[in-house]
């Protein structure tokens, strides 16, 4: 298992947030600063450090970083 530093945006969709793409950072400060620069196009932004299997690519015991906007 390897940790990962995840960036994670949202839409308000019908009311609703909705996940949009993630980017990937490469460490906590990075994916913190990713966050707030995308903070103002989004409904909300969220960084998060992930565990990732290597082999199978799955992430598992997200821990949140930060955040902005609605939640």
């Amino acid at each position: 298992m390897a940790e990962k530093f995840i960036v994670l945006p949202y839409r308000k969709v019908r009311g609703n947030l909705v996940p949009g793409e993630m980017r990937q950072a490469s460490n906590a400060v990075s994916a913190e600063k990713i966050a707030g620069a995308m903070a103002s196009r989004f409904a909300g932004v969220a960084a998060y450090a992930v565990e990732v299997d290597e082999e199978s690519g799955d992430m598992t015991s997200p821990r949140l970083l930060a955040q902005w906007g609605d939640r």
